[in-house]
């Protein structure tokens, strides 16, 4: 993928991780209450395009997950590593859990937004990392 064809890609995306890093994050919701995640200009889910910035919750909570035991060969030094789903209020996002075993995530588990730099691809990427209570 050339790097014309990855920014225009990733338009409105990494403008939605500067804000996760700056604690500003945010979802895009329709005049129906559907939470959806830029870039969109649609609502995946009725159709509406009148779609408006609203904050995204500071927490969230694992939904599901996986531990991966034997990875692809890029990401081998990774592993054992945990990927979750995780629900911040109308929407859900996918990332991994980071700042703890992976045999200590479960669902339910509260999670707050981790951006990082993946070593692999140098891409920043979404992950999830337990609230400390």
């Amino acid at each position: 993928m050339t790097d014309g064809a990855r920014g225009a890609q990733n338009a409105g995306f990494d403008d939605w991780l500067d804000a996760a890093e700056e604690a500003s994050g945010y979802y895009l919701e329709c005049p129906n209450g559907h939470g959806s995640l830029p870039p969109r200009r649609v609502c995946p889910d009725c159709g509406a395009t009148d779609l408006a910035d609203a904050p995204l919750p500071e927490t969230g909570a694992v939904e599901t997950f996986t531990i991966t035991h034997v990875p692809t060969p890029a990401f081998e030094d990774d592993a054992p590593y945990a990927t979750a789903i995780a629900e911040f209020g109308p929407v859900r996002l996918t990332g991994q859990v980071v700042g703890v075993d992976p045999g200590d995530v479960h669902s339910g588990l509260e999670v707050e937004l981790e951006i990082a730099v993946s070593q692999t691809t140098g891409d920043r990427v979404l992950g999830f990392a337990p609230v400390s209570g």
